[in-house]
């Protein structure tokens, strides 16, 4: 029974959310990965339930929260050989430089020219 729900097991739960079109489908994880800024968080014995409602996928996560500041999935370079080769060509810098003035702008092209501009 969930309280608050007037004594409603979750058999009659289930077929009030199915005739209000609402889709529930539990999903099989061993770990949750979230990447940010800070760091990565990562979510141990994950329970995981996906609603559809009116073609909008919600999910529900519960688990155990562990933090870490290293990750093991690999995030893809926030710039390109053709970015470094832009800056390096309006610049009139090295491709090292380039890299480097890409890498110290968090791959804003057009702040990498201007370092050198000045």
């Amino acid at each position: 029974m969930f309280p608050g729900m007037g004594g409603m097991n979750p058999a009659q739960m289930k077929k009030m959310m199915q005739q209000l079109g609402i889709k529930t489908e539990e999903l099989k994880a061993s770990r949750v990965i979230f990447e940010t800024d800070e760091g990565n968080f990562e979510i141990e014995n994950p329970q995981i339930t996906k609603m559809t409602i009116q073609g909008t996928d919600t999910f529900q996560l519960i688990g155990e929260l562990k933090e870490s500041k290293s990750s093991s999935v690999t995030t893809k370079p926030k710039f390109s050989e053709d970015d470094i080769k832009m800056v390096s060509d309006q610049a009139g810098v090295s491709k090292e430089k380039a890299k480097q003035a890409l890498e110290e702008t968090d791959g804003d092209i057009a702040e990498a020219i201007l370092m050198f501009k000045k």
